[in-house]
C-alpha cells in the first residue's frame, strides 16, 4: 500500500491544513479529524486576510462567495476560493486556494487542497481531493456502503481495515475525474491519473494510469 501513503499522495505545502496530516502515514486516518482541527486552526488565522461569517466559519477576504451559496460551519474557505451559485457546504470542510465549489455542488467533511475544482452537481463527502485534482460534471464520491458495513481499501489481495463507515474517495494531486463517474467507498486514485466518463471505480488505482474500466487500467505514457 505504499502509494497510498500521504507522502506519494499530496504535497501538503499546497494546502492550509498540512498539519493536519502530521502524524498520519494514510489520508483516510484524518478524516474524524477534520472538525476539530478547522476550530483550532480558524482561531489563529490572520484576521487581515480572513473574516468570520458565522460560528466558526473563516473566509478569506479575497475568496468569491456567491449570495446564494449556503454556507455551514466548521468551515475555512482560502484566498482566491470561488463559491458559485447553490454550493452547498454542510460543514467540516476545508476550501484551498483558488478552489472552485461549484453550482449546486455539496461538500462534507473534506480537504480540499489548492485549485481542485469540483464545479458542476458533485457531491464530495468525507474526502480529500489534492492538489490541483478536478472532477467532471456531475461525478461524485459515495462514502457509505449499501450495507452499512465498515469500508476497507483493497489492492488486489491486500485489504487495509480502516475502521470507519463514512469514507469517499482520496485523490492524489492533478487527478482528473471523467463526467458522471462514481468513485465508490474507500477509492484511492494516485497522482496524475486519469478516470474515464461514466466509470465505476472503487479500490486503489494507481499513479499516472488511465482507468477505463475495472479491468482495464492502463499505464500513461510520458507527458
Amino acid at each position: 500500500m505504499e502509494q497510498c501513503l500521504i507522502k506519494n499522495m499530496y504535497d501538503l505545502t499546497e494546502t492550509i491544513a498540512a498539519g493536519l496530516f502530521a502524524d498520519a502515514d494514510y489520508p483516510w486516518e484524518v478524516l474524524g479529524k477534520i472538525s476539530d482541527f478547522i476550530v483550532k486552526l480558524g482561531q489563529t488565522l490572520d484576521s487581515s486576510i480572513y473574516e468570520m461569517r458565522g460560528e466558526n466559519i473563516w473566509v478569506a477576504k479575497s475568496a468569491n462567495i456567491a449570495p446564494t451559496a449556503c454556507l455551514n460551519g466548521p468551515l475555512i474557505i482560502d484566498e482566491e476560493a470561488q463559491i458559485r451559485h447553490c454550493a452547498f457546504i454542510r460543514g467540516s470542510a476545508i476550501v484551498g486556494k483558488g478552489a472552485v465549489v461549484g453550482n449546486s455542488t455539496e461538500l462534507k467533511n473534506v480537504v480540499i487542497f489548492n485549485r481542485v475544482q469540483v464545479p458542476h452537481y458533485n457531491y464530495v463527502g468525507d474526502s480529500i481531493l489534492g492538489c490541483q485534482s478536478h472532477m467532471g460534471a456531475g461525478s461524485i464520491t459515495s462514502n457509505v456502503k449499501s450495507d452499512k458495513t465498515l469500508v476497507t481499501v483493497k489492492n488486489g489481495d491486500t485489504v487495509v481495515e480502516t475502521g470507519l463507515k463514512k469514507f469517499g474517495a482520496m485523490l492524489g494531486d492533478y487527478v482528473e475525474v471523467g463526467c458522471n463517474s462514481v468513485l465508490n467507498p474507500g477509492t484511492v486514485v494516485g497522482r496524475h491519473t486519469n478516470i474515464y466518463p461514466l466509470s465505476m471505480v472503487r479500490g486503489v488505482v494507481p499513479p499516472r494510469s488511465i482507468y477505463k474500466n475495472k479491468n482495464e487500467v492502463v499505464e500513461k505514457t510520458a507527458e
